[in-house]
């Protein structure tokens, strides 16, 4: 990047449009409430359980949905209006989170609270390919990169509070009381999300529904060798490196913290992550964007080998932070070139596919983790995942010599 384009980059290019700032008020208000419902459902169900692989079962329902209609959420989002889609999602979410709220506060069974997280993650489903591809109609492409930086910047920094909150809440309130403050959360989203302008649906919008349009993403993703190689890349890393679902084994059982400090620990890589997405949005992009990812993937499991290994909170918590500041870059790299690559009228369809991806990611991940510690225990389930996501970098490495290569376009 030359002297003078440096000098003249603008860092708070994004946060200058009105319309990218609603955009992120209410994705983040109710992100605000979903990592602090995050804490409290994880924390309630292992109380009532005692069994880590419960803890693996909270995430795999919701991720269920997302492989479940990918494609066809995919489809709707390059066929109608974005907004409108994300706006119902957001209705059912906090729908959801009221009823968890009822079923907290009569302790009914734990299959009818997974059935109310599958409604939810199925209203993600739908909402999260549509909220991924209105993003670039809101920004000016040469911006994009920026506006994923404050983006993802802001989504952490509300999770670090609602992590942090939720812990704090949750020593002194009943967890009915925390899902009730999630549906406000997703109400005042809501709100805030009408302020967006009324975009025009994409021009795919009158395109038939067959088998090969619903697949388009898929072939789309394949053909584009970068896009598939990043993207499992990131699949596989945190796949192995699931060590946030163990958390709260580690709260009660390993570091004895308790619920404060399991909001804490929730709360650490949301704040490396928060760190490294604003220093991102303060730098020019990374010139060799794809080296940088392979290096922080495989920081990310170096650090989550130490977390496995470690009985100091401090060091747990410096740990969790580098696996959140690490993570950060291969977020942003991935997310800028999945939507840079992508046509317009696609975008809803490769957001499904990569929103499969993230899933399969973090919710997958999670339930490798906890069936791994069900089987032998939690520091083997950590340890053994943060091996695993150091040899998948190698591999990767050595599959896909486009992810070396790869370089940014900004």
């Amino acid at each position: 990047m030359s002297e003078k384009t440096a000098s003249s980059y603008d860092p708070y290019a994004a946060l200058r449009l009105p319309a990218f700032r609603w955009f992120n008020l209410g994705r983040n208000i109710s992100g605000f409430g979903e990592a602090m419902q995050g804490v409290v459902i994880g924390w309630e169900l292992y109380q009532r359980t005692d069994r880590p692989l419960t803890l693996g079962w909270v995430g795999l329902v919701q991720a269920f949905p997302i492989f479940l209609f990918a494609l066809h959420a995919g489809h709707v989002a390059d066929r109608h209006a974005r907004k409108q889609i994300v706006l119902l999602s957001q209705i059912v979410v906090g729908l959801c989170a009221l009823s968890l709220a009822l079923l907290s506060s009569h302790r009914a069974g734990i299959p009818l609270f997974f059935l109310c997280l599958f409604c939810a993650g199925t209203a993600r489903a739908f909402g999260n390919p549509a909220r991924s591809a209105l993003l670039p109609q809101l920004v000016p492409a040469n911006i994009l990169m920026n506006a994923i930086s404050w983006d993802t910047s802001i989504r952490r920094t509300v999770a670090i509070c609602g992590a942090a909150v939720g812990g704090w809440l949750l020593r002194g309130h009943p967890p009915a009381f925390l899902y009730t403050l999630n549906a406000a959360f997703s109400l005042l989203s809501f709100l805030a999300l009408l302020r967006l302008p009324n975009l025009p649906a994409p021009e795919a919008k009158g395109e038939p529904v067959t088998l090969q349009t619903l697949a388009a993403g898929l072939h789309f993703v394949w053909h584009a060798k970068i896009i598939l190689a990043t993207i499992t890349l990131d699949l596989f890393a945190v796949l192995l490196g699931g060590a946030t679902t163990l958390l709260p084994i580690y709260a009660r059982d390993i570091l004895r913290v308790g619920p404060e400090g399991l909001g804490w620990l929730r709360a650490a890589p949301s704040i490396g992550a928060l760190v490294m997405a604003v220093s991102l949005a303060y730098l020019p992009p990374f010139r060799y964007a794809g080296r940088a990812m392979l290096w922080a993937v495989a920081g990310f499991g170096a650090a989550t080998i130490v977390f496995g290994l470690t009985r100091s909170l401090p060091l747990s918590l410096l740990s969790l932070f580098l696996t959140g500041a690490l993570d950060m870059i291969s977020v942003v790299v991935r997310q800028t070139l999945v939507q840079t690559l992508t046509p317009d009228a696609m975008r809803g369809r490769v957001n499904a596919v990569n929103g499969v991806f993230i899933s399969a990611s973090n919710e997958l991940g999670g339930f490798e983790s906890g069936l791994v510690a069900q089987l032998t225990t939690p520091v083997i389930s950590v340890v053994s995942g943060g091996i695993g996501t150091i040899l998948v970098v190698l591999a990767a490495a050595l599959l896909w010599p486009q992810i070396r290569a790869y370089r940014s376009r900004e």
